[in-house]
């Protein structure tokens, strides 16, 4: 793993968050913070590889299923956000304090760029790489993409439960929803269990895979599922039987 690629590859980062932290300033919308995730990790892999040598399927495979993450996710984000105004979490930061738009920099956008690093680290590991692919770097390409397809399936389906005012404030348990109460971010932590396995079975430390950790980590404990059901019941009273009835996390027949 070069620590040269990665501090270039950081400062790259840091560059493209300051842009759009400027940006967040002018149109006074944090939010697209969130559209910008995804992509992160695409440009990641694209400079990192500027500064070395990897074997070229076994990157080839691992920057296309990133990228193809990336790209489906920043639409999704793209559409359920712009034009609706700035999300109630940067909506309650901002409230919080005159200097937001200054605070914002290194709380919101600086900040997740240090994340998109850690989490990056099997990344990183795979980029060093010239060793030849093998059947688990291939099992974990094939976890990672299961890992997309799954996200990408919930996604559409509770945005096709939404669309529909027939469902407004009623809870969505229909699809993968009736076997988990976040599939979503299960679909996320798949792709990053296998992009762990890729950069373990490219040669790199085991601590590469801290990145795919972490990501697992805010999924469960911070930005994710605690986050979200902190105050959803208070919005939907159905919220409290769902979760008697159905997984929080990973998919299992539910208890209806």
């Amino acid at each position: 793993m070069s620590l040269e690629s990665i501090f270039h590859t950081s400062c790259v980062i840091a560059a493209c968050v300051c842009v759009l932290w400027l940006l967040s300033v002018r149109i006074r919308d944090a939010s697209i913070a969130d559209i910008w995730w995804g992509p992160g990790f695409a440009v990641i892999a694209w400079v990192t590889v500027t500064d070395t040598d990897p074997h070229p399927l076994r990157y080839g495979l691992l920057s296309g299923v990133m990228t193809l993450w990336a790209l489906r996710l920043s639409i999704f984000m793209a559409r359920r956000n712009l034009g609706h105004g700035e999300d109630r979490r940067y909506q309650a930061m901002r409230g919080g304090s005159p200097h937001f738009w200054w605070i914002s920099l290194f709380k919101v956008f600086l900040l997740q760029g240090a994340l998109q690093i850690l989490v990056a680290l099997p990344i990183f590991a795979a980029a060093a790489s010239p060793l030849p692919l093998n059947i688990v770097d291939m099992i974990g390409i094939a976890i990672a993409l299961t890992g997309v397809v799954t996200e990408a399936v919930a996604d559409h389906q509770l945005t096709q439960f939404k669309s529909d005012p027939n469902n407004q404030g009623h809870v969505m348990d229909q699809g993968l929803w009736g076997y988990s109460r976040h599939p979503n971010y299960f679909g996320n932590a798949v792709l990053w269990v296998g992009v762990g396995i890729v950069g373990i079975a490219s040669g790199g430390p085991w601590w590469s895979f801290a990145g795919p950790a972490i990501m697992i980590f805010l999924l469960l404990k911070v930005s994710g599922v605690s986050m979200l059901e902190s105050t959803i019941t208070e919005r939907r009273p159905a919220y409290k039987q769902y979760i008697q009835d159905v997984s929080a996390f990973v998919p299992w027949p539910n208890n209806r």
